[in-house]
């Protein structure tokens, strides 16, 4: 179906512009000309318009063949893949691996998802190695990952969020209930006072205080538990643990993405909703790839 640029270059025409082309140039929609390179010629205002200008494939010099045989892999395997093993799979060096990877996970957040109802369990965890000798729980240097999930009756888990944030204090926590839950939500957490605010932002508020409840973590508060659970054996299996605090965000965009979509039947919908995203997202920097994605 892929067999050449071409072709892929035709796929992303239609997932970008619905079928009618739309000049960036001069915002008409008109029957472009088609010129060589997979180039294409507004007839309204002559601009030469490639179809990956201003989307994650900008400027590249990797074939478009390359990068859906990359989506494909990316989207199909159960468990994604890493940069090392996607090199060994495209045939690629490291670097445009690890590049194309970097580029598609920035591409997994779509701007207007919609926030979390209903129920939500909110609880932090913490990713990274052990550290001997230092401080555990909340006042720990690891990295502090904070975990949004809906929870649904009679039982079940529905879509998850998560965040790197700098610490457990109500100055990281709080905005990012405020993101990515809506309004009138019941928040369930348990009882540490980053999240007694909650009422005061719109939220109905359920605490449970652990050492009071008899219960244990992972039963008081199962969604978030077994979100951290997965979250990290993903992290130590796919990834062997490699991932570094400026790219952590990332890592946890891809899990989110896959997370979000684990009751899909069709993986093709999912190649083909990943590259719609990936044409609607703006061009990434060299420096991001390198140092890190600036998350919103």
């Amino acid at each position: 179906m892929f067999g050449d640029d071409v072709a892929c270059g035709r796929y992303l025409e239609r997932l970008r512009w619905l079928g009618q082309f739309l000049c960036p140039g001069c915002g008409e929609r008109n029957e472009p000309w088609r010129a060589s390179r997979g180039r294409l010629v507004c007839s309204a205002c002559q601009e030469h318009v490639r179809v990956g200008a201003g989307t994650i494939f900008d400027k590249t010099r990797t074939p478009l063949t390359t990068w859906f045989e990359a989506a494909w892999h990316l989207t199909t395997a159960k468990n994604g893949m890493s940069a090392k093993t996607l090199e060994r799979t495209l045939g690629t060096s490291y670097r445009v691996a690890w590049t194309i990877l970097q580029r598609y996970r920035v591409a997994m957040v779509r701007a207007e998802r919609g926030p979390l109802l209903g129920q939500v369990e909110v609880d932090e965890t913490l990713v990274g190695g052990v550290e001997h000798g230092g401080k555990r729980g909340r006042g720990t240097s690891k990295n502090v990952v904070v975990i949004a999930v809906e929870v649904k009756q009679p039982k079940g888990f529905g879509r998850v969020r998560m965040r790197h944030v700098p610490d457990a204090s109500a100055t990281s926590l709080l905005p990012f209930v405020c993101d990515v839950v809506a309004p009138g939500a019941l928040v369930l957490t348990d009882g540490w006072g980053g999240y007694n605010e909650l009422p005061e932002n719109g939220y109905r508020h359920r605490r449970t205080v652990l050492s009071q409840s008899g219960d244990p973590a992972h039963v008081a508060m199962p969604g978030v538990h077994r979100i951290a659970s997965l979250l990290k054996r993903w992290i130590l299996g796919t990834h062997q643990g490699s991932v570094t605090p400026e790219h952590l965000q990332s890592y946890l965009e891809e899990f989110t993405f896959r997370f979000n979509r684990r009751t899909s039947r069709s993986r093709g919908l999912v190649f083909r909703r990943l590259l719609e995203q990936a044409v609607a997202t703006n061009p990434i920097t060299e420096a991001a790839v390198t140092h890190g994605y600036q998350w919103g």
